[in-house]
């Protein structure tokens, strides 16, 4: 099992959201080494940390699991989407998604300020310069730290695997 940091901006899709929606496709990403991260590393059952960005206040607001994997981001078929790619065809789609499924709301949302004090963070992605990537990967002792932090119901290493 592997952990994640997938960032959303809670204006187009909230951690709120996705637990009134149960799952969701993680549609739209327009990267490809996050494209590449989703189609040749998760896998369901994958743990995943939710992270509001582009807000007044970014950080992590909770749980979500992957639930499924390799789908063709149907965005990328449709004209009028933002996200469509006229080189994309449904037997050779360019984009690949994931659906991820929520688990929980953090008791304690963990500010983007507070993860940069934490020297057990050192090393955490969305810390360095210049990674926007919306996809991230997450080494399991900075995935259980921020769930402490998170006061997440699942904050040991063992529970948070």
């Amino acid at each position: 099992m592997r952990h994640w940091l997938m960032k959303s901006e809670p204006d187009a899709y909230s951690l709120e959201q996705l637990r009134l929606d149960g799952v969701t496709g993680w549609e739209g990403v327009r990267n490809y080494t996050a494209r590449n991260l989703m189609r040749d590393q998760m896998s369901v059952g994958d743990r995943v940390l939710f992270y509001h960005s582009s807000t007044a206040i970014p950080g992590v607001a909770g749980l979500a699991r992957v639930t499924r994997t390799g789908l063709a981001d149907p965005s990328q078929f449709q004209p009028k989407s933002p996200y469509f790619d006229p080189k994309a065809t449904p037997d050779n789609p360019r984009w690949i998604m994931v659906e991820i499924g929520f688990v929980e709301a953090f008791k304690r949302f963990v500010p983007l300020s507070e993860l940069r004090t934490e020297a057990a963070l050192e090393g955490l992605m969305v810390l360095q310069r210049g990674a926007r990537l919306s996809v991230q990967p997450a080494a399991p002792e900075h995935f259980a730290h921020i769930c402490r932090l998170g006061q997440s119901q699942h904050h040991t290493l063992q529970e948070a695997t």
